[in-house]
């Protein structure tokens, strides 16, 4: 006689991974959003802290001045002073890896409701096309209030180069001036 032995097969569950708290102030005149920090960002407790994300060297050139070289909290004061919020539109997320395309089970965070704290806010950038796609209807009717700008992905897993995303990062820097 022949018996099958039957294993329950299970998929490990997928980490649950959240988001930081907005780096935001008064006078923010720019948010940034990207999706959920990667695995690197979320161990180091650091948005953008892979060494091959492109993000502190982008934003340097609308922050008018090398983000990439000081301290990860000189970074963020910089950032506040150059009037540039940061923050994530996905709250949290169970997600193998660092991919968005990975991204499972989201909760989103309530973008209307930050945005509508800041008086001073003008634009609300877009860190790459989940970013954008996710926030965009986070914000609702909300969004007319402010410009709403596409970047290019500073993700190493984006790889069209630096100097192909610079001009659109650059361009920021009109949301700022006045």
């Amino acid at each position: 006689m022949v018996r099958a032995i039957w294993r329950s097969y299970r998929k490990p569950m997928e980490p649950r991974k959240h988001s930081f708290p907005p780096v935001v102030d008064n006078d923010t005149r720019l948010l940034v959003l990207g999706s959920l920090p990667g695995q690197r960002s979320l161990a180091e407790r650091r948005y953008y802290a892979h060494p091959q994300n492109q993000f502190w060297r982008l934003i340097s050139s609308a922050a008018g001045r090398d983000l990439a070289a000081l301290p990860y909290e000189d970074r963020l004061a910089a950032l506040c002073d150059a009037h540039i919020g940061l923050w994530d539109v996905v709250a949290s997320a169970t997600r193998q890896g660092s991919t968005d395309a990975a991204m499972r089970n989201i909760e989103r965070h309530d973008l209307a409701a930050l945005a509508a704290t800041l008086p001073r806010l003008r634009a609300i950038a877009f860190n790459g096309g989940t970013a954008l796609r996710h926030g965009v209807k986070q914000l609702g009717p909300a969004a007319a209030n402010y410009a709403i700008v596409a970047l290019p992905s500073s993700s190493p897993l984006h790889t069209v180069g630096l100097a192909t995303k610079l001009p659109a990062w650059e361009a920021l820097r009109i949301h700022l001036t006045g």
